[in-house]
């Protein structure tokens, strides 16, 4: 109870930021091609410092009553076993690919949106069990702290979106006031970007693993083909694999520790 009393008081700190920063807790749409919807909010920074100060204390207190806790150990190691072998067989990634040895994360291996820059280490499992998954990912949150602080050490200032005034809506103001916006702002929401012509494929390192979008274009602002790679409908199929053997309790443990959004495998 005070594990799950921890979390979710975090989470929702963390809820609240995006709120503050989107406009929406969850579902968020925030990012556009070339840039953002807005700049940050006033306020923001601060908040998001005073948390980076707040976590770390409640990461270490989870992590002393779980990492030594002879009843969460028993019920992880050696439990839901992915050999490295397996797991790049199966084509899984993020940290269930980590936790069996694998040292793989783009954000390293193929840098994106600035990563390069930023100084941060990979941790990696050695048994490939449920309980290295677990520590994987505790060590994850304190690295995506250490990625957050040098971000805001060397945030930019300047414009928030490229100089291309065509591919995106025009202020709200000269839309209800401007013929020319408003025929531009139903242009933009209607037929979309328009894109050149061939085809693209680009992963990017997603919390459940490589989250990846595969685009074939023939011009225009709908893709002709599209493929998303979701991590989660990935890395559950190994479980035929590595469930066999276990008992019917341990499942929630192997389950849990993949760490899946059923969302992303609806097919």
């Amino acid at each position: 109870m005070t594990v799950f009393l921890y979390t979710f008081t975090e989470r929702e700190k963390v809820y609240n930021m995006m709120e503050l920063l989107t406009g929406a807790r969850f579902t968020t749409s925030y990012t556009r091609v070339g840039g953002q919807t807005r700049d940050l909010p006033a306020g923001f920074l601060p908040l998001l410092e005073n948390f980076l100060k707040e976590l770390p204390p409640v990461i270490d207190e989870v992590d002393n009553l779980l990492s030594r806790n002879r009843i969460f150990v028993d019920r992880t190691k050696g439990v839901g076993t992915i050999t490295k072998e397996q797991a790049i067989g199966y084509g899984l990634t993020g940290p269930n690919l980590r936790g069996s040895g694998v040292d793989h994360d783009l954000r390293k291996k193929q840098p994106y949106l600035g990563y390069e820059q930023y100084d941060f280490d990979i941790p990696i499992g050695s048994v490939g069990d449920a309980y290295d998954r677990y520590l994987v990912r505790m060590e994850e949150m304190r690295q995506s702290m250490r990625i957050i602080r040098q971000v805001i050490d060397s945030l930019p200032g300047g414009a928030i979106n490229v100089t291309d005034a065509k591919n995106f809506p025009p202020l709200k103001t000269t839309v209800m006031t401007k013929m020319e916006e408003l025929i531009h702002h139903f242009i933009v929401h209607t037929e979309g970007l328009d894109a050149p012509a061939g085809e693209v494929y680009f992963g990017h390192e997603n919390p459940k693993g490589e989250l990846g979008f595969y685009i074939n274009s023939k011009g225009g602002g709908t893709p002709y083909r599209l493929k998303i790679r979701s991590p989660s409908f990935v890395n559950l199929s190994i479980l035929p694999k590595i469930l066999p053997g276990h008992m019917i309790s341990d499942v929630v443990a192997i389950l849990g520790s993949l760490d899946f959004v059923m969302g992303e495998c609806d097919r």
